[in-house]
């Protein structure tokens, strides 16, 4: 990437004093007692448990926490020797769920926005945004519409905007989640790129050590209950506490995967013929009876027979249709083409493919997790939220009470039942969203990228329950890039795109 413009910022300090941030109406602390010193340059990556305060800290060092209204703060931070709020320029922030980031309609105009709000020349402007979109991986017109863009691609363009302003501090949340294998390394090569070219300081969180642990050159552990559990050079860190870490929720390279589970498939569930699926199609019911169903086709005809027990996880790059077909098999978004059966037939329906259904009806037969956890949260609670759908099948309240409990227990979330959903970490909120599905027992449950923002622990609880699901004569579908994940439920690989089925 081009450097030496005076618009870029010099590489910063980071400074944390007994720093704290408790959200408005939580009775817990988001994160407590954190002291740190990063010097200009250094590279770190931030580790610890799910829900350990590791993006509340980052928000906190870009400056975007809020006021008192937002939160309750203690302690100090400063960026370059000034609070946040005053350095703002000189500390960029990759926010951990993509969407949040798009602001402009078209691709280019996206990454130029921080480059014009920090009055980059326009000449210089436009070189930045090729550079950034090369260096990310991102080979799409400038034109391109944002909203036509892959969740992955989104984490992509919104890097690129971040590496295209050039800033003192690097504050990375989760970056290559929801990428390609290809993706992860590009995005990786992209960050060490700019931060060889400009010196500047590194803080980078993720939960898998490996893809980071040659670029950065100190590894920091946030405790779950407060505080830094550890604070080193990488490999001092990583094999010194070990058993502290692994304990803790950290992801430690080489750590062994659970058996998969061996499963006797049963009945189908869900049988495709040929099915053309693609971005663009209207889910209204009206307009499907009687017409053909208008939309953008994406990759190749799909033949697939998913059956009781089974699980089969969607592959390929980014981009490739994974999140679209996953709607699709999961009767909201209509197909374009071809067939698409869900058995047995549902009494009363005027179709077997379950787009036609009524989102009620869907409840018990096929459950669907998206993307993005927070497309799908509608109540006030966690405790509310897991509630919603059993009560929307007309079950006692001490059914739904039982169904509720068992899922907090299970997914980690009772200390956090009563907060709102939308205040939860990344990794809460995709464990929430498993769980408003799981809370109807469907047969089939559709999952899009389930294991996202998980630590360990909380990783092999997703595994365990669904490989308990598989023996139960449920079926899991999953978009996902996460190969672990792919091996430990035992599941089959649709790639789309090769649009071959591999056992």
């Amino acid at each position: 990437m081009p450097t030496g413009s005076s618009t870029s910022a010099a590489p910063a300090a980071v400074h944390v004093d007994g720093w704290g941030w408790r959200y408005a109406g939580r009775s817990g602390w988001a994160a407590r007692g954190v002291d740190l010193r990063i010097q200009p340059g250094e590279r770190v990556l931030l580790l610890g448990a799910s829900g350990a305060g590791k993006s509340t800290l980052l928000a906190g060092l870009a400056g975007v926490l809020g006021g008192d209204d937002d939160g309750e703060v203690e302690g100090t931070l400063t960026v370059a020797g000034r609070p946040p709020a005053e350095s703002r320029g000189t500390a960029g922030l990759l926010l951990q769920d993509p969407d949040a980031q798009v602001i402009l309609a078209r691709v280019g105009d996206d990454v130029a926005f921080g480059c014009e709000n920090l009055g980059v020349p326009r000449d210089e402007l436009w070189s930045r945004v090729r550079a950034a979109l090369g260096a990310v991986g991102l080979d799409v017109p400038l034109d391109r519409a944002t909203a036509q863009l892959s969740g992955g691609q989104k984490q992509r363009l919104a890097l690129a905007g971040l590496l295209a302003m050039r800033p003192g501090v690097l504050l990375l949340d989760e970056p290559t989640a929801n990428l390609d294998p290809d993706g992860v390394l590009e995005v990786r090569d992209a960050v060490r790129a700019a931060l060889d070219a400009t010196g500047a300081t590194l803080v980078v969180v993720e939960h898998r050590v490996a893809v980071w642990r040659d670029l950065v050159t100190r590894v920091v552990v946030l405790g779950a209950d407060g505080g830094i559990l550890a604070d080193g050079e990488p490999d001092a860190v990583l094999a010194d506490r070990a058993g502290e870490l692994a304990r803790a929720g950290v992801w430690l390279p080489g750590a062994p995967l659970p058996d998969a589970p061996l499963v006797s498939e049963g009945a189908a569930l869900l049988t495709t013929r040929s099915l053309v699926f693609g971005r663009g199609a209207a889910v209204t019911r009206r307009r499907r009876r009687g017409r053909p169903v208008v939309g953008e086709p994406v990759g190749h005809p799909v033949d697939l027979e998913v059956r009781e027990g089974s699980a089969l996880a969607l592959t390929g790059r980014n981009g490739a249709g994974k999140s679209t077909l996953a709607l699709t098999l999961g009767g909201l978004l209509p197909p374009l083409g071809g067939m698409l059966v869900a058995e047995p037939p549902l009494a009363g329906a005027a179709s077997p493919d379950p787009a036609g259904w009524r989102s009620r009806e869907l409840l018990t037969r096929i459950g669907s997790v998206f993307q993005n956890p927070e497309h799908q949260f509608i109540a006030s609670t966690v405790r509310e939220e897991l509630a919603a759908g059993p009560r929307a099948l007309r079950l006692a309240e001490t059914e739904v009470a039982e169904r509720v409990d068992g899922l907090l227990e299970r997914l980690a979330l009772t200390g956090v039942a009563d907060a709102n959903p939308f205040t939860l970490s990344g990794g809460q909120k995709r464990r929430l969203s498993v769980g408003t599905a799981l809370a109807t027992r469907p047969r089939l449950l559709v999952l899009d990228e389930p294991t996202f923002g998980q630590d360990a622990r909380t990783w092999d609880e997703l595994v365990r329950m669904i490989a308990g699901l598989r023996h139960e004569g449920h079926a899991v579908i999953a978009a996902t890039h996460d190969a672990e994940f792919v091996q430990a439920v035992g599941a089959a690989r649709l790639r789309l795109d090769a649009a071959e089925v591999v056992a």
